[in-house]
């Protein structure tokens, strides 16, 4: 119960203060955009790697009716080692809760970063502050053209996290030397006045066996979808966003907020898209595509929209 009291206190300590209406903030409503469903994972709020201010800045362009925060949204294992936070960070938790104000339905499902918070499955945040969160270790998801997705963080099925999670901490602490890293390339390019790209996610494609370990976990998970009867699942944990058929699965992975700021949107027709937001630094004009979760579509599921304020 220690890391629940602990979670108790992290919390308490970030969350802003409950207002009366939310004050006033200037949005271009030309790039605000209405999604039936939003899923964003893996944030890690409260490390220097979270880009905090690009995902603030999804948050307050995109609204919904339903967000599911899949996974490592707080990063407990780093915030146990050395305390990181940040008014970006915040603004992120402002904007989540004024969602929940505004009618939008909050669903976390923990990940193993804030595995924490699976003590609080089935129940809601923290009285009156966090009402309206819910929080579950894995649900089910219909989307508007009738098909049922599992969602869940992911972790259960990397063997490093099950079988070794000693090494799941020392292979943390040297992702989080690659994205400090990234910083120092992204401030460089800044200045030179060039857009955000991460060299940790460059490589990490670029070595085999990260690859193959990408490609491993997503049949894995595609396989005990599949076990469950379900049409497809959404999950997070590698950082890898994706959209692709396996079988007879979907599989839709919703990305990071680390490296390629990336969410899986849904519309009211229940077609799936990855929407990839860029440091607000360097907006660009909006791009919009289409990825349709029906099987004839998703063979091209490689129209992977590149959405961004401008």
């Amino acid at each position: 119960m220690a890391e629940i009291a602990w979670f108790d206190s992290l919390l308490g300590g970030v969350a802003p203060p409950r207002m009366a209406a939310p004050p006033a903030v200037a949005l271009d409503t030309a790039l605000f955009r209405r999604h039936r469903t939003v899923f964003i994972s893996d944030t890690h709020l409260g490390t220097r790697g979270c880009k905090a201010e690009a995902l603030a800045d999804f948050l307050a362009h995109n609204d919904c009716a339903t967000l599911f925060l899949v996974g490592d949204i707080v990063d407990g294992w780093q915030l146990k080692r050395r305390w990181y936070w940040t008014d970006a960070q915040s603004r992120v938790v402002a904007e989540i809760l004024r969602k929940v104000d505004a009618g939008t339905r909050v669903i976390f499902v923990p990940g193993n970063h804030d595995e924490f918070a699976r003590d609080y499955a089935g129940r809601h945040f923290f009285g009156n502050e966090f009402a309206g969160v819910e929080i579950v270790t894995e649900t089910i998801h219909e989307t508007a053209d009738g098909q049922k997705l599992w969602v869940l963080h992911g972790d259960r099925f990397d063997g490093v996290i099950a079988y070794a999670k000693w090494l799941a901490h020392v292979g943390d602490w040297a992702y989080g030397m690659a994205l400090r890293l990234n910083d120092i390339l992204f401030a460089a390019r800044k200045t030179l006045g060039l857009p955000y790209w991460s060299l940790s996610a460059f490589l990490k494609h670029k070595v085999k066996n990260a690859v193959e370990y990408i490609s491993r976990f997503e049949e894995i998970v595609a396989r005990e979808a599949a076990s469950r009867g379900v049409d497809g699942v959404v999950c997070g944990h590698i950082h890898h966003a994706e959209i692709r058929r396996i079988g007879g699965v979907l599989y839709l992975n919703d990305g990071d907020w680390v490296e390629s700021c990336s969410a899986l949107v849904e519309d009211a027709h229940g077609n799936m898209e990855i929407l990839r937001w860029a440091d607000p630094s360097h907006r660009r004009p909006a791009r919009t595509g289409h990825t349709s979760a029906q099987p004839a579509a998703v063979a091209a599921a490689g129209r992977q929209a590149q959405a961004v304020p401008a």
